[in-house]
């Protein structure tokens, strides 16, 4: 072993035990996680074979911040009953024993200090319910320019985002859609069987899926899939410094990236919602054949008189409502992102938790409102 090596050695002094350290301690020295693996456990033996050891840091040749905080964290944050050190060492050690988690624990916050807290949370909703009511106005300002000059409109962009968000989602609706139908046919055949009421499934299926579980699940998935991609995209941009040039350039930032969207999935979300519902009447029917053995045929023909077209019209006015919802709740955080990969995170996540809260909530406020129609 080399002598500049970090080691401890035993001693006895005056008949006490006492520990020699020797070597550089230091972050050239401690760089190989072995040797650091090596020093504890050297230390860990020494320790349990003597008890409350005289430490001896005076043959050091060199002690940096490592090599101090490895001794530090040994000690258990608290200086060893017997210690001769030098001054300079002391100085090194005593500067790692200020800034030491173990020395300074966290103190739990004062009254004061949750009151500030609580104000600064108020102070952001406040500041996310001023700019998406802000970001609402102006949707409103863009869509009368787009009627009065439906030329200069982004016509273009517009069916980019139909494509990408609506006809690029069906498979995955579909195929929830369908699982979500068969699962709730089979739970709902086992006690329909009970009361001898197996036609009654038409109605329980029909009313459940085309009224409230079709349009409010192609929500979810839209939510989580293209919310999150709006985020994104938008949140790039401003990584990217493209908001600031468009800003330079005179480009509308409500205009050219926010109408798009929104239209796009106010005309995408009803026709989702009703592919969703329609295959999710597919596999539940499907699965009232096997399990109740009630046809295809009896179930198309009763499902018209099981439910009334009402619930189809509300079904759709409410899919235009999360689809413009998204749409904004996307845009709102993505124009929010602060130029670093951390925020763009963080407004990803924040943006598809936002949504998915906002169209329960809004669903449940449809449910509540038009409680006596179509029922």
């Amino acid at each position: 072993m080399s002598n500049s090596a970090p080691r401890i050695e035993q001693q006895s002094s005056a008949g006490k035990p006492g520990l020699l350290v020797l070597g550089r301690w230091t972050a050239a020295q401690l760089a190989s996680s072995s040797q650091v693996q090596q020093l504890q456990a050297r230390l860990a033996e020494l320790s349990a074979a003597a008890a409350s050891p005289t430490w001896d840091l005076r043959s050091l040749e060199r002690l940096d911040h490592i090599g101090a905080q490895l001794l530090w964290k040994h000690w258990g944050g608290s200086w060893p009953a017997q210690l001769e050190i030098m001054p300079s060492q002391r100085a090194v050690m005593e500067r790692v024993a200020k800034f030491s988690s173990a020395q300074h624990p966290a103190k739990p916050p004062t009254l004061l200090q949750r009151f500030l807290s609580l104000g600064e949370i108020i102070l952001t909703i406040i500041s996310h319910v001023r700019s998406f009511t802000r970001l609402i106005g102006q949707l409103f300002l863009d869509v009368l320019r787009l009627v009065r000059s439906p030329r200069q409109g982004p016509w273009r962009d517009i069916s980019g985002h139909l494509y990408r968000m609506g006809a690029t989602a069906l498979p995955i609706t579909a195929l929830v859609g369908f699982l979500i139908g068969v699962v709730l046919a089979y739970l709902s055949a086992q006690q329909l069987r009970q009361f001898g009421a197996d036609t009654f499934i038409v109605n329980l299926l029909g009313v459940s899926l085309v009224r409230e579980l079709g349009p409010m699940l192609a929500a979810i998935l839209i939510a989580g899939r293209s919310g999150s991609a709006i985020t994104a995209q938008i949140g790039v941009m401003r990584v990217t410094e493209e908001l600031d040039a468009m800003r330079v350039m005179g480009i509308a930032h409500g205009f050219r990236l926010v109408m798009p969207r929104a239209i796009a999935l106010a005309i995408a979300m009803p026709l989702i919602a009703v592919w969703t519902t329609a295959v999710a009447l597919l596999g539940g029917m499907l699965a009232a054949d096997i399990a109740l053995q009630i046809s295809p045929q009896f179930f198309i023909n009763a499902l018209p008189a099981a439910v009334a077209p009402v619930n189809l019209t509300l079904a759709m006015a409410k899919s235009v409502v999360f689809g413009i919802l998204i749409a904004l709740i996307g845009c709102h955080y993505g124009l929010r992102v602060k130029p670093n990969t951390e925020s763009l995170g963080q407004g990803t996540t924040a943006s598809v938790v936002t949504s998915i809260t906002v169209v329960i909530l809004v669903n449940a406020v449809f449910a509540i409102v038009f409680k006596d129609v179509g029922l």
